[in-house]
């Protein structure tokens, strides 16, 4: 579940930053992949470190 909020959550920043700086389309979509991409990466290392603690 951290996987994908951190995926979307990293999309609409992503978006809303390309969107800030003037970008078109295909810059708002590269931006919101990058970046959706960046935290998915942080949720899943925040996941594995999670489950290690717990169990």
């Amino acid at each position: 579940m951290i996987v994908i909020a951190g995926a979307i959550i990293g999309a609409i920043v992503g978006g809303l930053t390309a969107r800030r700086r003037k970008g078109n389309r295909l810059d708002i979509a590269q931006y919101a992949a990058g970046y959706g991409i960046a935290f998915a990466l942080v949720g899943l290392i925040a996941t594995v470190l999670i489950d290690r603690a717990a169990g």
